[in-house]
């Protein structure tokens, strides 16, 4: 299936320049959802997975139905002061200064086989800054899924070493 005509690319969002990669239009088709979401879950059971993490809010949007169809678990990360109980944190660059990403700290076991899910691979930054949470829980990153990789922007220099899967590229 060629997921791409299911994006709508929007023009001059969310500034003049931008062409944004909407995948709401993917996600309302559940044909095209769900072929999407097999295509990850096939990546994540060769790699033996334990569970799902995701940065909010299109992480979930995508690591919830693949967890759900490996049987595993979902760990959320999301900006501090966001999730209730003892978290572990990690600063990260943005174009135009820093924020911080935890995750709790009992959400992952050391040793556990990691699959990091994201809608959009970009500059690398934020699933960057999820590897590093994962890896500071003793955590092993067996495998990172994009619906999209942006190849023009590099994001995959930041994640060298690392398995990934996108399904689309622009």
């Amino acid at each position: 299936m060629d997921l791409k005509k299911f994006v709508t690319i929007v023009e001059d969002w969310p500034k003049p320049g931008i062409k944004f990669k909407d995948i709401t239009t993917l996600m309302d088709n559940g044909e095209a959802y769900r072929y999407a979401t097999d295509r990850i879950v096939d990546y994540a059971k060769e790699r033996s997975i334990d569970i799902v993490v995701g940065p909010e809010a299109r992480g979930f949007i995508i690591g919830c139905p693949v967890a759900y169809s490996l049987g595993v678990g979902f760990a959320p990360v999301r900006k501090e002061g966001k999730l209730p109980r003892e978290t572990v944190k990690v600063n990260y660059g943005l174009e135009y200064g820093s924020d911080v990403l935890t995750i709790h700290k009992d959400a992952i076991k050391p040793g556990q086989r990691i699959l990091i899910t994201d809608d959009l691979l970009a500059t690398g930054g934020t699933i960057d800054a999820t590897i590093k949470l994962v890896e500071q829980l003793g955590g092993v990153v067996a495998g990172i899924a994009f619906l999209i990789e942006l190849t023009y922007l590099d994001g995959r220099s930041k994640l060298d070493g690392y398995d990934i899967l996108t399904l689309m590229e622009y």
